[in-house]
């Protein structure tokens, strides 16, 4: 699909508010067909509330309605706690404790206790804090049920966000020692089917594709990415790519190709079809970047092009069928959000609270480069015509 053509169907759609139930929204690829967005902001300009939310956490805000929840830690991770803020006005709904660990690991100095997303489907909200413990509330703050997945967190913490199929609240679980993708029964917390694997320490979110042959779970982990049917857990096919771990991005999907950032070492983007069985390594990578590949921010795909960032700030166009590059461009800042597609703009959040917005296609065109107060490590979130941006002590509702 050309961009041309992709925009206007985009820009097309009638006004309405759309939720952004999961981490990187609607597809789980950051796309949003809001329309409306402010372009620019500052701490006094365009700013619809801006609310302190307590304790620390990366989880990015997922937004239901007119309920925004987000996961945080206090007490110094003593306290794993749920979080509900009201989109109209930003007041603080609800606080609930979910999980109390007796005992605490390490974590990255960029990471926290709560870095997953909550996932949001009708009166439910499924809350993962790693190996500490996955569990579901209602939208009252009952806890329906809690279950404790036995794996570590690895090194740095809490990482990867759960995602929903069907009946099933599916979590990628690579600690040091264990590793294994689990489907729990999104109705119990039992465990419905669970897949160990050979590997290290990751801390990836998996990503449902939706294809006429049958739906794949894509899940990256250290070493190799498995693609899995998703209602059983069967290995459809693996692909390997040597010595990356501690995987962070979510893939993206789109004309045939799943986009992997392999991690650590030698961090590259692979992209592979998704039409191969078993070990696919030698057979279906399509071409792969190894220069301006990202450590933490997912790639975005937005029509033909394929956009990535480098954590130091560096971002990079290219074909998304040939990988051949388009544009190169410092944008500054160091990154760990993922950018975001909406109302036909390329929104790049970097950690010290820096926005770069630009303007999809084959030539760099900046836009805007805007300023918040704070870190800024989570992803941003589109709903309600606004922009949701969480620093290291507040959130922000960004409005015309």
């Amino acid at each position: 699909m050309c961009m041309k053509v992709l925009l206007f169907l985009l820009l097309s759609v009638p006004v309405f508010a759309q939720d952004w139930p999961q981490f990187r929204g609607p597809t789980g690829q950051g796309i949003s067909t809001e329309r409306g967005l402010p372009q620019k902001w500052s701490e006094t300009e365009n700013v619809k509330w801006k609310v302190a939310i307590p304790g620390t956490g990366w989880s990015s805000p997922a937004i239901q309605g007119d309920r925004i929840w987000l996961t945080t830690a206090t007490e110094e991770g003593k306290s794993l706690r749920a979080v509900s803020v009201d989109r109209n006005t930003g007041a603080i709904l609800l606080n609930v404790e979910v999980f109390r660990p007796k005992e605490r690991g390490t974590i990255s100095p960029k990471n926290s206790y709560a870095s997953p997303t909550p996932v949001l489907e009708g009166d439910r909200v499924y809350l993962h804090f790693g190996a500490y413990g996955t569990a579901c509330i209602n939208q009252s703050g009952e806890i329906l049920w809690k279950t404790r997945l036995d794996y570590d967190n690895g090194q740095h913490g809490p990482g990867g966000s759960p995602v929903l199929y069907e009946d099933l609240l599916i979590v990628s679980c690579d600690g040091l020692q264990t590793q294994f993708i689990v489907a729990l029964d999104k109705m119990t917390g039992k465990t419905r089917w669970k897949k160990n694997r050979e590997g290290f320490q990751a801390y990836t979110t998996p990503l449902i594709v939706r294809l006429p042959t049958g739906d794949q779970l894509i899940s990256p982990g250290a070493f190799r990415a498995y693609a899995y049917e998703p209602l059983t857990g069967k290995e459809i096919w693996k692909v390997g790519y040597g010595e990356g771990f501690s995987n962070i991005p979510r893939p993206v999907y789109g004309n045939g190709l799943v986009f992997i950032c392999t991690g650590h070492h030698e961090p590259t983007v692979i992209a592979v079809r998704v039409d191969g069985r078993k070990d696919v390594t030698k057979t279906h990578i399509a071409w792969t970047l190894r220069r301006g590949a990202p450590l933490t921010p997912s790639p975005l795909l937005v029509g033909e092009e394929l956009y990535v960032v480098t954590d130091n700030g560096i971002a990079t166009c290219l074909d998304a069928s040939t990988g051949q590059e388009h544009w190169r461009v410092r944008l500054g800042g160091n990154h760990s959000a993922s950018p975001i597609f909406a109302d036909g703009r390329i929104y790049f959040l970097t950690e010290e609270g820096a926005a770069i917005v630009i303007a999809p296609g084959k030539q760099f065109q900046l836009l805007a480069a805007n300023q918040l107060d704070g870190q800024t490590l989570a992803s941003m979130a589109v709903s309600g015509g606004s922009i949701f941006i969480r620093s290291r002590t507040h959130l922000y509702r960004l409005s015309n």
